[in-house]
C-alpha cells in the first residue's frame, strides 16, 4: 500500500527514484526516504510528510551515486516519524518494505537477545537486522536475504541493498506486489507499474515465495528454497500520458470525466447487439459453461458497493441466487463453497489482500473464481481461473470513481451473459438491454455536463458536519457509495442507509442542520422512496434529491434537485453515481482538503 522503487545501473539513482516515487503518490503515504551507494558506502535520507519535504532535504543534503532504493511509507507499526521512515539500516544492509510482518515481536526479541540494537518502532527494521546477521556470517546479499525471508510470517515485499555488494539489489515477495522493470544496461524494481513506464515497458512480476537478484545486466529469480525460476517478461501497453492530469485541477476530477470513455472501453468488443448477447473473453466464457447453483461476490470498499449492485443484476437477469461478502469477513469464516458456486471477486488494483485471500479460499474449495479487475496481470488476475477486465485505465486518485462505474458495467455484462446462457433473458430482451448499455456513455456525458449545477449545490453544504444518504433497491448501494466518497475526501461524517430503514433508527438524527441526499429514480419503488423523503421533510431535514424525474416533479419537497438522464432501472446506479461523485469532489475542494490523497488512506490496501 506504500511505494517501493529501486534502480541499478550507470545513472545517478536519486533523480530516477524521486521521479518514480512521484508516480506512486496516489497510493498514499505519510513519510518518505531514499538510500544510495555513495563514496563506498550507503547514505540514507528520510523525512516525515510529502515528497516535497524529501526534495527539500535532498537540496540541502544531496544524495549522489548508484544503485539506490526509495520508499513512501503509510504507517502500520510505529507512528509517522523520521526514525520510523524507510529505508532502515542494520550494519551494511539497508531495506525498504511494504506489508506487515506478523511475527516481528518474536523476531525482534530474539535479535535483542543476540545484542542487536533497534532504532525504530517498525517491523521493517527487524528484516534489515536478520539479513545483516547472515551477511556478517559470510553470506552474499542474495543468499542472506533468501535465508532471512524464510523466517518471516505475514505479507511483504522488500528491496535490499548492501555496502558489501554495491552492484546489485535483491527483492523478495510474499502476498504484497512487486514488479521488476528490464532496461538496457540497467534494471528497476517497483511496487506498481506506473513507476516504471518512463524508463521501460518490459516487466517481470515476482510471485509469492520468490526472491530476485537485480544487477544492471540481468535479473535472477529463485524460490525461497532456491529453486531457479524462468519467467518471460511482459510488455506493458499503457500510455504514460494517461497518468497525467490533462489540464484538470485534480486527478479525481479528470477520472470522473473519463468515465464515458472508460465505460466504452469496458464494453468494447464484448457486445453482440443484433443477437442480444454478450461475448466475453474465451477463458471467461469457458468458466461460465458450468451450470452454477449460486454466486458469491466478494470485495472491499467501493468494489463491495459494486458487488451489492451486482447481486441485483445477477438475480434479476440470470435468476441465480447471489450473496455478497466483505473480503475481510469472508477470509475468516469457513465459507461454504463448491464447484457449483461461482466466486466473483472484484478489485480495482487486483492486489487487495483480503480479496486475494478470498481467491485462495475459492481455489482450495474447488469453486471457479472469476476476477473483475482493472490492472492487468495483478496478483488477483493471475490467481483467478478467468478475468473480466474493466479497462478503466490507470486510476491515480485514491478515491475510486471510474473503477466503480466500469465495475458496474462489467457486472452488467456478466449478468446479461449468464441470463442469456440460462434462458432467463431472450434475444429481444437482450437487444433492449444492450441498446441501453450502448446509450449509457452518452448519458454519463450528459450527466457530467450538469457539473456547474452540482457545484452550486455543493457550496451550500460545505459547513455540514453530518450527511445522510438514502436509496432503495438497486440504488441502495449508490447511497453507500455516495456517502463513502464524501467522507473519504471531504472528511465530513456521512452514512448511507436503505430508505425503508429510516424509521428504524436513523430518523432520530434528522434536524435542520443535517442534509439528506435522497436517491430517487422513477423506478418500481419511486412512491415508497417518496414516502421516506416526506418523512425527512416533516422533520426539517435539508433534502437534496438525485433523480431521473423531471426537475419540477420533486421541487416542492426538496431544497435542491440534481437530475440525470433516464435509462433502464438496472443501469441507473451508474448515472446516479455521477452527481454524487461531483458533489463530494466540490465539497472537498471548497473545504480545502487533499482531494487526490486523503489523509490516512491508501490506493491499494495490500495488508489487512
Amino acid at each position: 500500500m506504500c511505494g517501493i522503487v529501486g534502480y541499478v545501473g550507470p545513472r545517478e539513482a536519486s533523480p530516477i527514484l524521486m521521479g518514480a516515487l512521484r508516480k506512486l503518490e496516489y497510493r498514499g503515504y505519510d513519510s518518505a526516504g531514499l538510500a544510495s551507494f555513495t563514496d563506498h558506502h550507503v547514505e540514507v535520507r528520510r523525512c516525515v510528510g510529502k515528497l516535497d519535504n524529501l526534495a527539500t532535504l535532498l537540496r540541502d543534503q544531496p544524495l549522489t551515486g548508484t544503485p539506490g532504493i526509495g520508499h513512501t511509507r503509510w504507517a502500520t507499526h510505529g507512528r509517522p516519524s523520521e526514525h520510523n521512515a524507510h529505508p532502515h539500516r542494520a550494519g551494511k544492509v539497508v531495506v525498504i518494505h511494504n506489508g506487515i510482518i506478523e511475527n516481528y515481536l518474536a523476531l525482534r526479541a530474539g535479535l535483542q537477545q543476540r545484542g542487536r540494537k533497534m532504532a525504530s518502532e517498525t517491523d521493517t527494521e527487524v528484516i534489515s537486522h536478520l539479513i545483516d546477521e547472515h551477511v556478517q556470517q559470510g553470506c552474499g546479499l542474495f543468499e542472506a536475504t533468501r535465508r532471512a525471508v524464510r523466517t518471516l510470517e505475514g505479507s511483504y515485499s522488500i528491496v535490499v541493498m548492501s555496502e558489501s555488494e554495491p552492484d546489485r539489489l535483491v527483492a523478495a515477495k510474499s502476498a504484497t506486489p512487486i514488479v521488476l522493470g528490464l532496461g538496457d544496461g540497467e534494471n528497476f524494481v517497483a511496487s506498481d507499474i506506473p513507476a516504471l513506464l518512463e524508463h521501460t515497458r518490459r516487466v517481470v512480476f515476482l510471485e509469492d515465495g520468490e526472491v530476485a537478484e537485480i544487477t544492471p545486466e540481468k535479473v535472477t529469480i529463485t524460490t525461497f528454497d532456491g529453486t531457479p525460476v524462468a519467467r518471460a517478461p511482459r510488455v506493458v501497453t499503457w500510455d504514460a500520458v494517461t497518468a497525467q492530469k490533462g489540464g484538470y485541477k485534480h486527478f479525481l476530477l479528470k477520472e470522473i470525466h473519463e468515465q464515458p470513455q472508460a465505460i466504452i472501453d469496458t464494453m468494447r468488443g464484448r457486445i453482440l447487439q443484433e443477437a442480444g448477447g454478450v461475448q466475453l473473453d474465451a477463458e471467461v466464457d469457458k468458466l461460465l459453461q458450468t451450470r452454477f447453483t449460486r454466486a458469491v461476490l466478494v470485495a472491499c470498499g467501493t468494489a463491495w458497493h459494486a458487488c451489492l449492485v451486482g447481486k441485483f443484476l445477477v438475480e434479476k437477469l440470470a435468476g441465480l441466487p447471489c450473496e455478497v461478502d466483505y473480503g475481510s469477513e469472508f477470509r475468516y469464516r469457513d465459507p461454504i463453497l463448491d464447484p457449483q458456486t461461482l466466486l466473483v471477486v472484484v478489485s480495482q488494483s487486483g492486489e487487495t489482500a483480503d480479496t486475494l485471500a478470498a481467491v485462495e479460499a475459492g481455489r482450495e474449495r474447488g469453486s471457479p473464481v472469476l476476477a473483475v479487475c482493472n490492472v492487468v496481470d495483478s496478483s488477483i488476475a493471475r490467481r483467478a481461473a478467468a478475468v473480466l477486465y474493466t479497462h478503466a485505465g490507470p486510476e491515480i486518485s485514491v478515491a475510486s470513481t471510474k473503477a466503480f462505474t466500469t465495475q458496474l458495467t462489467a457486472l452488467y455484462l456478466l449478468a446479461l451473459h449468464l441470463g442469456r446462457q440460462r434462458g432467463t433473458v431472450d434475444a429481444e430482451q437482450g437487444r433492449e438491454l444492450i441498446g441501453d448499455l450502448v446509450a449509457l456513455p452518452a448519458a454519463v456525458k450528459e450527466a457530467l455536463a450538469r457539473e456547474a449545477a452540482v457545484e452550486r449545490i455543493a457550496k451550500k453544504y460545505v459547513g455540514a458536519s453530518d450527511v445522510l444518504y438514502i436509496g432503495r433497491g438497486v440504488n441502495y448501494p449508490v447511497a453507500l457509495e455516495g456517502a463513502l466518497k464524501l467522507k473519504e475526501i471531504s472528511y465530513i461524517h456521512a452514512e448511507g442507509y436503505p430508505a425503508g430503514e429510516m424509521k428504524h433508527g436513523p430518523i432520530a438524527l434528522i434536524n435542520e442542520e443535517v442534509p439528506v441526499v435522497v436517491i430517487i429514480p422513477r423506478d418500481a419503488v419511486f412512491q415508497k422512496t417518496l414516502s421516506n423523503l416526506k418523512e425527512v421533510e416533516s422533520r426539517g431535514g435539508r433534502i437534496i434529491v438525485v433523480t431521473d424525474a423531471p426537475p419540477g416533479e420533486l421541487a416542492d419537497v426538496a431544497h435542491d434537485v440534481i437530475t440525470v438522464p433516464e435509462t433502464n432501472e438496472l443501469l441507473t446506479p451508474v448515472l446516479l453515481t455521477i452527481p454524487l461523485q461531483l458533489l463530494a469532489y466540490h465539497v472537498a475542494v471548497y473545504r480545502g482538503t487533499d482531494v487526490d490523497q486523503p489523509r490516512n488512506l491508501a490506493k491499494s490496501v495490500t495488508v489487512e
